[in-house]
C-alpha cells in the first residue's frame, strides 16, 4: 500500500510479517516513552499494525483515549481483535496517512510512531504533521531500526545478500532503511527544539529467539511483499531468495548464532 506521497510499505501484511509485529510490546519497543505515560492522557498511535503495542499503551493511560491508525484497513481488523481480547474499551481505530492526519491541531497529549518513519516518503513532513496534532507541552515519540547497523554471526554470504536486497527494495519503495540514525536530524528539520535522542537494541541469540526470527524471515523473504517487489524489480531471482531463506534457517540452527538490531529513538516536546 502506498502513502499519499508515493512510498510503498516494503514489508506488506503477509502472515509472516504480522507474526513478527505481533510479538512486539511496549516494553521492548517503546520503553523510552513509558515513563512519560500516565492515566488520563490521550494517545495517537500511528502505524499501529496488529495492535500489540497499542494495547499496552492503552492499559497505561486508561481511562485516557487512544486512537490507533494505520493505512491498512485489513490490519486494523487484526488490531481490533487484539484490543478486544485485552478487554480494553478506550481504543478507537481509523485509517490514516501520517502525512495528512485528519485530526484538529493539538488533539493528543502523546503522538507515537514505531517503525513508521523509515517507510514514508517524507519523514520530516510526517514529523511536522505529528507535531501539529500534538497538544502544546505534549510528546511526539518515534523509534526506528537502522538496517546498516545490523550485526549477525555466523557470517553467511546469503545473509549479506539479504541485507543488500532489503536496502535496495526499501529505497526503491522510497523509504529509508537506515532511519534510526536520522531521527534526530529529521526532528530538528521538522522544527522541534526540545528533542531527547536515545538508542536501544533488539538482540536474538537464544535458541528460542533465533528460531523465531530465522523461521520468520525464512518465510518472509519468499512470501511477503518484499519478495514480490524484489522479483518484480528484477533485483533477485527465485533461486536467490530460496538461498537467503535457507541461510536464515542455517543461522537459526547455529548454537552460537547472534543478531543485534540497533534503533534510534526520539522524544520531542511539542
Amino acid at each position: 500500500m502506498k502513502d499519499e506521497r508515493g512510498a510503498t510499505y516494503t514489508h506488506g501484511h503477509h502472515e509472516s510479517v504480522l507474526r513478527s509485529h505481533q510479538r512486539r510490546t511496549a516494553e521492548d519497543s517503546a520503553a523510552y516513552l513509558l515513563p512519560h505515560l500516565k492515566p488520563g492522557l490521550s494517545v495517537l498511535d500511528i502505524g499501529c499494525g496488529p495492535g500489540t503495542i497499542t494495547a499496552d499503551l492503552a492499559m497505561r493511560v486508561a481511562p485516557g483515549p487512544v486512537t490507533a491508525v494505520d493505512q491498512s484497513a485489513d490490519v486494523l481488523g487484526v488490531a481490533r481483535t487484539e484490543v478486544d481480547q485485552c478487554g480494553l474499551s478506550n481504543v478507537s481505530f481509523a485509517t490514516a496517512d501520517v502525512h495528512r492526519l485528519d485530526f484538529p491541531d493539538g488533539t493528543f497529549d502523546v503522538v507515537h510512531a514505531h517503525q513508521v518513519l523509515q517507510h514514508v516518503a517524507d519523514p520530516v513532513g510526517a514529523l511536522r504533521e505529528m507535531r501539529r496534532v500534538c497538544a502544546p507541552g505534549g510528546v511526539v515519540a518515534a523509534r526506528d531500526a537502522d538496517y546498516a547497523g545490523f550485526i549477525w554471526f555466523p557470517q553467511l554470504p546469503a545473509l549479506d545478500r539479504w541485507h543488500e536486497l532489503y536496502q535496495r527494495a526499501a529505497r526503491a519503495n522510497r523509504g529509508e532503511p537506515d532511519a534510526g540514525r536520522r531521527l534526530l536530524s529529521w526532528a530538528q528539520q521538522a522544527g522541534f527544539a526540545d528533542v531527547t535522542p536515545t538508542g536501544s537494541v533488539w538482540c536474538y541469540a537464544t535458541p528460542a529467539t533465533r528460531e523465531w526470527w530465522g523461521e520468520m524471515w525464512a518465510d518472509r523473504i519468499l512470501r511477503s511483499r518484499i519478495a514480490q517487489d524484489l522479483l518484480r524489480l528484477g533485483l533477485a531471482t527465485t533461486a536467490q531468495l530460496e538461498e537467503v531463506s535457507a541461510a536464515w534457517r542455517e543461522w537459526a540452527a547455529a548454537p552460537d548464532g547472534w543478531l543485534s538490531i540497533p534503533h534510534g529513538e526520539i522524544l520531542c516536546r511539542a
